[in-house]
């Protein structure tokens, strides 16, 4: 792989490429990009967007909002992408903790984001790699969700639910994991709750079996915080399920949980 170079995006040029890339990786109609004014606007407020360039290529983005609970600023981290021959690379790890330098030297404390709960790659990388935490689901977040395969007219109109990612980016088991070190929960997990294998083939072969299937995560997060638990890890072996602690367990214990 060439050497990347990350750096902030600043030009319309660099802007309008976060746009392809965002076509290229998700396959969302246009009224679902982030689009150049929103980019734009989001820096002027506080917020900048990192793209990852292989030479003169951006083959990924990081774009970062600035936000606000109280009287805390924090980042939001809304997209990122990643061109299709550099997926599976590091890029997005890159990317990730180059947000992460960027947000420290702001003085932020935390950054937040959200992922589809049935998507394990994504749940790995946030939980295990990144050691962000879950500690709020949001049912149905951005509508009914679109089809990602425009070729396919066929939509199972599956509610957008997502869980809600804190990354304390100074936390202890953050910074093991800033190091290159491993850096697993090791307190015995308090719940859990599977995710179906092959969740897209699911979707496309048995849609109600998928709403059915969601509404049983969906029940079970809830249930789980209810209690009080917080999501601090993921299990691709057996089968894919994600692991709930008691907050005493996980090593955010100087931090105070911000309101989801």
């Amino acid at each position: 792989m060439d050497e990347l170079t990350i750096r902030e995006c600043t030009t319309i040029e660099e802007f309008d490429g976060c746009i392809d890339l965002q076509r290229e990786a998700f396959g969302l109609p246009d009224l679902e990009l982030s689009p150049r004014r929103h980019l734009i606007v989001s820096r002027r407020a506080g917020g900048w967007t990192l793209g990852a360039f292989a030479g003169e290529r951006m083959v990924g983005f990081v774009h970062h909002m600035a936000a606000a609970l109280g009287n805390e600023i924090f980042g939001y981290s809304h997209m990122m992408a990643v061109a299709r021959d550099y997926q599976n690379k590091g890029v997005g790890a890159r990317l990730k903790w180059a947000q992460r330098a960027r947000a420290l030297s702001e003085g932020r404390t935390f950054i937040k984001w959200t992922w589809d709960p049935m998507q394990g790659r994504n749940a790995h990388f946030n939980l295990n790699r990144l050691g962000a935490t879950v500690d709020a689901y949001a049912g149905n977040f951005y509508g009914i969700d679109y089809n990602a395969d425009p070729a396919n007219d066929e939509r199972p109109g599956l509610p957008s639910d997502r869980l809600i990612a804190t990354w304390y980016l100074d936390s202890p088991r953050v910074r093991l994991l800033a190091s290159g070190s491993v850096a697993p929960v090791e307190a015995k997990p308090a719940a859990t709750v599977s995710i179906p294998a092959e969740w897209a083939i699911l979707v496309k072969r048995d849609p109600a079996r998928a709403l059915e299937e969601q509404a049983r995560v969906r029940a079970e997060f809830n249930e789980a915080f209810e209690r009080g638990l917080i999501c601090g890890g993921f299990e691709r072996e057996a089968k894919s399920r994600y692991l709930l602690f008691e907050p005493s367990s996980l090593p955010i214990a100087d931090f105070q949980l911000p309101i989801s």
